[in-house]
């Protein structure tokens, strides 16, 4: 096992400063780089490794491929070689290596597992409200503007209730990487979130600026959000188990199945990359694939005898 003295684990040590000081990242990718590094370390320890100049190419490759025959996912894979590459461009930043030994060395392929959606139907049914009470009102809000606005959850719950007030038609939200973006707010997300304020001052303490608060009057947890939307589909009798994810994956899908408008879908989601948009032009192709088998008179199959 690793020392805290150990040389590896001090350069690491100043990699895991570097990110909290100067990038500022989060807690949870910090924690990530940190467990990735550790298994490289236990790995070069086994090999005789001492130092992190000392590796190649071929040792992530056989470190990579040790750790898929151990079970080891594809996704996890590519983190941990994402991982290794930042920690390697720090150090060359910082003169203490030479090479990236973990450039040009490819995980094995990830099979995209297709995010879950609802139909129409079935949120139709969702945002029904059922009942009138302050934190029953509460989740309609925050149901319908996820799905209104293709929001994250951490987008959710850092808006303030002066960043609606100040114009309720479109919202000014911070996603991943601190980037900005104006997103629409639809007409039956503004009635749920004006509902949701009449009631809100009943709750929520003197000088908490959140638009969305717990029953403790302070801004709603995370957490909190989760458990309240799993626990609204279950009383309403669907038969998905609902968390804030699956709205936005269904206004995605249902956004691109109406327009085919993938760029526009990218920036309302805010996503960096438009590959990750990408996915949701093959749950499109499910549902037209599911028609195509219903509806063409060769496509469907002969019955059994």
């Amino acid at each position: 096992m690793s020392t805290p003295d150990n040389p590896l684990n001090q350069q690491i040590q100043l990699f895991i400063d570097y990110l909290v000081n100067e990038k500022q990242l989060s807690a949870h990718t910090i924690d990530n780089y940190q467990r990735d590094l550790r298994h490289v370390v236990e790995w070069m320890q086994n090999e005789s490794l001492a130092s992190w100049e000392l590796l190649r190419q071929a040792h992530i490759r056989r470190f990579i491929a040790l750790r898929h025959r151990n079970g080891i996912s594809g996704k996890t894979l590519q983190r941990n070689l994402s991982s290794i590459r930042s920690f390697y461009q720090y150090l060359l930043r910082e003169k203490l290596a030479n090479n990236n030994p973990a450039i040009g060395v490819r995980p094995p392929k990830v099979k995209r597992k297709l995010p879950a959606t609802m139909n129409v139907d079935e949120l139709n049914h969702l945002l029904t409200p059922s009942s009138d009470d302050v934190l029953d009102t509460r989740d309609m809000a925050i149901m319908e503007l996820i799905y209104s606005s293709g929001l994250r959850l951490s987008e959710l719950v850092s808006i303030n209730v002066a960043d609606y007030l100040n114009n309720p038609n479109e919202l000014e939200v911070t996603g991943k990487g601190s980037k900005t973006r104006i997103v629409p707010v639809g007409q039956m997300a503004r009635e749920a979130i004006d509902h949701w304020l009449e009631k809100r001052a009943g709750l929520a303490d003197e000088n908490e600026p959140a638009l969305f608060v717990s029953k403790r009057g302070k801004r709603i947890a995370r957490r909190t959000v989760e458990q309240r939307l799993s626990e609204q589909s279950i009383r309403q009798g669907s038969s998905h188990h609902l968390h804030p994810h699956m709205l936005r994956h269904s206004f995605a899908s249902h956004l691109l199945e109406s327009s085919g408008d993938l760029r526009a879908v990218q920036e309302l989601l805010g996503h960096a990359n438009i590959s990750t948009t990408q996915i949701y032009t093959h749950l499109d192709f499910q549902h037209l694939a599911q028609v195509y088998d219903q509806a063409h008179p060769r496509a469907k199959r002969k019955k059994s005898s």
